[in-house]
């Protein structure tokens, strides 16, 4: 650095006398122009972390299902009822009059006369219930009543797991100065003007 600022005093020396000389009328000896190294780039390649790690929560519900079970709906129960009597009708043959003499009018010949008359016996054929099975009380039971319902169950209760999510990270290209552009002076010759 200290050589480079050295030359560029001395040149600068150089080129103030020399437009001194000019400026003077005298001759050119030596010539310089400005020259200007532009800087050198290079592309880099890096990692840059995009996110930073962290913990996620994953939740899962919970499951419901449906099951069916039978329940009583009506409990059992006992009653009593009357069975009535079992009854038949028999019939038989009974004497209702004993039959016999008696005395009654009759008209014969046109003459009204008393008669001592014969009468058979009468016999009827009449009906008699007969009871075959007396009343009775049964006792009777009536079954109890099921059914089926469907009710919600839970198959599996709800869960949260943490999970560490790593951190992200992305290339990214960059452009970087490989070497700074400098300054600097040329000599140059021109004819009949910067020439030795």
């Amino acid at each position: 650095m200290f050589r480079r600022s050295a030359s560029f005093a001395i040149a600068g020396l150089t080129m103030l006398g020399t437009i001194s000389q000019t400026a003077a009328g005298g001759r050119a000896v030596e010539c310089y122009e400005p020259v200007r190294t532009p800087d050198v780039y290079d592309t880099v390649y890096e990692d840059v972390m995009v996110s930073p790690p962290g913990q996620q929560v994953d939740y899962i519900p919970p499951i419901y299902g449906t099951r069916e079970r039978v329940v009583m709906t009506v409990p059992a129960q006992v009653t009593y009822e009357v069975v009535p009597a079992v009854t038949r009708a028999v019939y038989h043959t009974v004497q209702v009059d004993d039959g016999g003499y008696s005395w009654e009018w009759r008209v014969i010949h046109g003459r009204r006369v008393l008669c001592k008359t014969w009468h058979k016996a009468r016999y009827e054929r009449v009906a008699e219930t007969v009871v075959i099975q007396p009343e009775r009380t049964r006792r009777v039971v009536i079954p109890a009543q099921y059914d089926r319902i469907a009710e919600e169950v839970l198959v599996q209760p709800e869960r949260r797991r943490i999970i560490d999510v790593p951190a992200s990270y992305q290339t990214m290209a960059r452009r970087v100065v490989v070497r700074e552009g400098s300054s600097g002076w040329r000599r140059v010759h021109i004819p009949r003007h910067c020439q030795d």
